[in-house]
């Protein structure tokens, strides 16, 4: 993080925590969507995903007398993001999908293929693009909870190894064998069954897409994934590398990060000002 808004969120925390709710609303509207991009990459359901993103920031809010002005607050906020996602209960698609890839690869080969027309394929333009979205969604959750959040963190949102390892408080070498493990899980399930990556595989975006509308997972009148956002992942992060473009392993790092980021309209600070315990915790006026 650069300095200067390092020292930016620092003001607004010292004038939210002396009762300044402009400051609230500003410090909230800088990372909230970051946050829940996390957690949508985490979970895969929109609605789990704004859920939880209200629990972390409801959590965030009310220790936020306790941060020391030491480490940047995004470190701080991602730190308690981590322990949040790790610590809370199984969502409904971490349940659903139980059985790993080996379960992943028996789903998809049970989901028709179908070769898409001319037609179809500028009819289904979209479709196509949500069924990529949420495939590859749904391939993160078969990696088990620490894993997915190594890799989303690590590798999707690019954060480094050194404040990776601050996240989870372990040791940065520990932080990069769980991250190589997870990436290295994640591409070999890629490599065997998916065409992004390998094109020799005969699982595809267009054929597999009117088996995926057909049995519910994509649903062309209402889109979740790909509803024509303006940004990327990629545009949003901080730190971008040019060997994602040129190391075929990582090759599918980068499709993850091509992904849609998306901007959310923040509800959380209406609930947080009407909460009675929240006001009085922040001197709120």
């Amino acid at each position: 993080m650069k300095i200067q808004e390092k020292e930016i969120d620092f003001k607004l925390i010292k004038a939210t925590l002396s009762g300044d709710k402009v400051a609230l609303d500003m410090l909230i509207k800088t990372h909230y969507s970051y946050t829940f991009n996390i957690s949508l990459k985490m979970l895969y359901n929109h609605q789990d995903a704004e859920d939880v993103n209200q629990e972390i920031w409801i959590k965030t809010i009310t220790q936020l007398k306790n941060f020391q002005f030491k480490s940047a607050f995004k470190t701080w906020l991602y730190r308690i993001t981590a322990n949040h996602i790790l610590d809370m209960k199984k969502k409904s698609v971490e349940i659903a999908i139980s059985k790993g890839f080996d379960g992943y690869t028996n789903n998809l080969a049970n989901i028709s293929s179908k070769e898409l027309n001319k037609e179809e394929m500028i009819s289904l333009k979209e479709a196509v693009e949500e069924a990529k979205i949420s495939c590859m969604s749904g391939m993160l959750m078969c990696l088990d909870r620490e894993q997915r959040l190594i890799y989303v963190m690590g590798d999707i949102f690019n954060i480094n190894h050194k404040l990776g390892s601050e996240i989870f408080d372990i040791k940065p070498d520990s932080y990069r064998q769980k991250l190589s493990r997870a990436r290295k899980e994640l591409f070999n399930f890629m490599n065997k069954q998916c065409s992004l990556v390998n094109k020799e595989n005969p699982c595809s975006c267009s054929k597999k897409t009117k088996g995926f509308i057909d049995v519910g997972y994509v649903n062309p009148k209402n889109l979740k994934f790909n509803v024509n956002f303006k940004n990327k992942i990629y545009d949003k992060l901080v730190e971008k590398s040019d060997k994602l473009d040129s190391i075929k392993d990582n090759y599918h790092t980068r499709l993850f990060q091509e992904h849609p980021f998306e901007e959310k309209n923040i509800a959380i600070l209406d609930e947080i000002l009407n909460d009675s315990k929240l006001k009085t915790l922040l001197h709120l006026n």
